[in-house]
């Protein structure tokens, strides 16, 4: 049954046998992992890639075919994955997938067996494994906190004595905060973009919610990290808005690299306002005056 599957095309079978190498009754399992044998691994990468894409076939590439190139990658990609099928292939993620994570926390935070596997992951750079860490920490203290998180409210409670959220924020933990950032308003966003855990920082950057306004806020706060100011500056999106690049520019905290870089965008006026400002570096201000004297430069 399993090897006589006609009209089918490569990734169709790949997705076919895996489903029925995952099933229940032995004899089918055993007769769909003995045809998957001759299916190349380009096939199960195309299926893969399809968006309605079986959560059988991915649990069986997790546990299969992780160390097969791009298959921990394919996972990673399709965003309907299940996160047990990551668990599984965590060992086997490549950096830029284990990044990937990273840069969509929803997904990361929902799972904190995905996280404590990441953690030990052999390709996860030290930037990634201090981040996992931070999150595991994390969600080790949220598990600690839940009996109390779910007690009901006591009858003496006062409504109308809501806290600040201020006050709020400082009984949060990390998780929570993360969770608040992706999910909060505005005011909660600019208080958080403050926060002192970058990955709450990160989190404020990926919420669904954000305004280019409010980047171009973030863009000219001295008191953000390098960090954060060089995601928005990698940012294609971000970048378009002029206010945003300026912003940047004229950040002290902006590494040097990134304004360098983005002088030239700016107008002949803010430009001239740049070359004589005391706030930004004097290789950025001496730059920008230089390029003001060469645009000057009438030609012979």
């Amino acid at each position: 049954m399993c090897t006589g599957l006609v009209e089918l095309t490569g990734p169709e079978r790949a997705e076919i046998l895996a489903v029925l190498a995952m099933d229940d009754i032995e004899g089918v399992a055993q007769g769909a992992a003995k045809a998957l044998t001759n299916v190349h691994t380009e096939n199960f990468l195309a299926a893969l890639a399809r968006e309605d894409a079986a959560p059988q076939l991915m649990q069986y590439c997790a546990a299969n075919l992780a160390g097969e190139p791009g298959v921990s990658d394919a996972l990673v990609k399709n965003t309907l994955c299940p996160a047990s099928a990551l668990v599984t292939a965590a060992k086997q993620m490549s950096t830029a997938s284990i990044q990937l994570l990273l840069d969509n926390l929803e997904r990361l935070v929902s799972s904190p067996a995905l996280v404590g596997a990441l953690v030990t992951a052999p390709n996860a750079n030290p930037e990634q494994k201090s981040l996992l860490a931070e999150l595991q920490k994390s969600a080790q203290e949220a598990g600690e906190l839940q009996d109390a998180a779910d007690a009901p409210a006591t009858a003496d409670e006062d409504p109308a004595k809501r806290k600040t959220l201020l006050e709020r924020l400082s009984k949060m933990n990390v998780l929570e905060r993360v969770k608040l950032a992706l999910t909060g308003g505005r005011e909660e966003r600019i208080v958080l973009i403050r926060d002192s855990n970058k990955v709450v920082q990160r989190s404020v950057l990926q919420s669904p919610r954000l305004s280019e306004a409010e980047v171009e806020s973030f863009a000219s706060m001295t008191t953000l990290t390098m960090e954060i100011l060089r995601i928005v500056a990698h940012n294609r999106l971000w970048m378009k808005n002029y206010s945003i690049v300026k912003n940047l520019i004229f950040n002290s905290k902006t590494p040097l690299d990134i304004t360098m870089h983005q002088l030239a965008r700016l107008t002949p006026r803010d430009l001239k306002i740049l070359s004589t400002s005391k706030s930004v570096p004097e290789t950025l201000r001496s730059t920008a005056a230089k390029m003001i004297a060469k645009r000057n430069q009438k030609p012979d």
